[in-house]
């Protein structure tokens, strides 16, 4: 599903111009990007947790030569699921 179907399902459900809903989607995600960059964590209750995390550093291989390269730290963000959405989705891998 891509973010362009969410509006379309949306904007069928509500009755709300895809233009509008088009508009507060980007608003959510721009909202949600910008606390992550702050270093907020988002939890949406029932969905889940974004967070960033730092990714440690690491000694790498360049697989040509084989020579090792060193790899910085990095940050990453990370989604960890709400207890509903881990039932339903583990009701629906149940019943496949």
């Amino acid at each position: 599903m891509t973010k362009k179907d969410i509006i379309m399902k949306i904007s069928e459900d509500t009755g709300i111009k895809q233009v509008d809903v088009k508009e507060v989607v980007q608003r959510t995600f721009d909202i949600i990007i910008d606390s992550l960059r702050s270093g907020d964590k988002v939890e949406l209750r029932n969905f889940g947790i974004f967070k960033v995390k730092v990714r440690k550093g690491r000694l790498g291989r360049n697989p040509r030569t084989g020579a090792g390269v060193s790899i910085p730290d990095k940050k990453v963000v990370a989604f960890k699921s709400g207890m509903k959405m881990k039932l339903d989705v583990e009701s629906i891998a149940d019943g496949m």
